[in-house]
C-alpha cells in the first residue's frame, strides 16, 4: 500500500513501481474536502463516545464492585452486538431509524458509532474498579470519608488509567467506523472512513493507498502516546473480570 501510494506506473511482474509520483498525494490532499471529512470523524468519535461513557461507566462500576445474579450472564450478553455480521445488525437499525426520523442526523450517527463501544467500555472499566482493594476503601470510611468522596478520591482514581484505555479504545472504533455511518449519514455526513467508499469507486487505486495511509495516522499516533497504558497490562486485565 505505501509503495502504491507513490507510485505513477506498476505493472506485473515488478516487485517495485516502474514510475515513481507525489502527485497522488496532491490529489487527495487537495480535492477531497479531507479537512472537513477529518473534523466530522473528530467531532462523531468525541461524541459517541462521550455518549458510551455516559451510558455505560455507571454499569461497568456496578458490574465491577457488585456481585448480583445474573451479572456474567449480562456481562457476556454485551457480546450480543458483536455477534451478528455488522451489516446485517446495521440495516436492521436503519429500518428503525427510518421509522425514528434518525436518517442522516448527528444523533442516529452517534449511536450507531456507539454500539461498537459497548463491550470496551464496559468491560475494561469494570475490570478496573472490580481491582480496587476493598481494604482501601473500608480504611477511608473508618477515617470518616463519606461515599462520595471514596468514590472520587480512591475508586475513580485507581481505575482511572483501566478508563482512560477503554475511552482510547472506543474513540479510535468510533473514528475508523465505515459501514453503519456510511448506512445512517451518507450523503449529509461524510466522515473519513465513509469517503473511502468514493475514493474507490472514483479515483485510480494510488489515490485510495494515499488515502488509507491517511486514514491510519490519527490511530497510530494516538496508540503511540499511550502505548504505555494499552501495552501495559489494562487492556488485558479487562477481560479477565470474574
Amino acid at each position: 500500500m505505501a509503495l502504491a501510494a507513490f507510485s505513477k506506473r506498476w505493472k506485473a511482474p515488478a516487485l517495485l513501481p516502474q514510475t515513481w509520483t507525489m502527485s497522488w498525494w496532491g490529489t487527495v490532499l487537495k480535492g477531497t474536502e479531507l479537512g472537513h471529512s477529518f473534523t466530522l470523524s473528530l467531532l462523531f468519535a468525541l461524541g459517541a463516545t462521550a455518549a458510551s461513557a455516559i451510558i455505560c461507566l455507571p454499569a461497568a462500576y456496578a458490574m465491577g464492585r457488585s456481585n448480583f445474579p445474573g451479572r456474567r450472564v449480562i456481562l457476556l450478553g454485551l457480546f450480543a452486538t458483536n455477534a451478528f455480521p455488522k451489516m446485517g445488525l446495521f440495516t436492521s437499525i436503519a429500518t428503525l431509524f427510518y421509522a425514528l426520523h434518525l436518517m442522516t442526523t448527528v444523533t442516529g450517527v452517534i449511536i450507531i458509532q456507539l454500539l461498537g463501544t459497548v463491550v470496551t467500555m464496559t468491560w475494561i472499566p469494570a475490570a478496573a474498579f472490580a481491582a480496587v482493594p476493598p481494604s482501601l476503601i473500608d480504611a477511608a470510611r473508618d477515617a470518616g470519608a463519606g461515599r462520595f468522596r471514596v468514590f472520587t478520591r480512591i475508586t475513580l482514581r485507581l481505575a482511572a488509567p483501566g478508563i482512560a484505555v477503554a475511552a482510547i479504545l472506543a474513540f479510535l472504533s468510533c473514528f475508523d467506523e465505515s459501514q453503519g455511518t456510511y448506512l445512517v449519514g451518507a450523503p449529509t455526513y461524510i466522515t473519513m472512513p465513509t469517503q473511502m467508499y468514493s475514493l474507490v469507486e472514483n479515483y485510480p487505486e494510488q489515490a485510495a493507498a494515499v488515502f488509507a495511509i491517511v486514514l491510519t495516522i490519527p490511530s497510530v499516533l494516538l496508540l503511540l502516546a499511550v502505548r504505555k497504558h494499552v501495552m501495559g497490562g489494562q487492556l488485558a486485565e479487562g477481560f479477565q473480570i470474574r
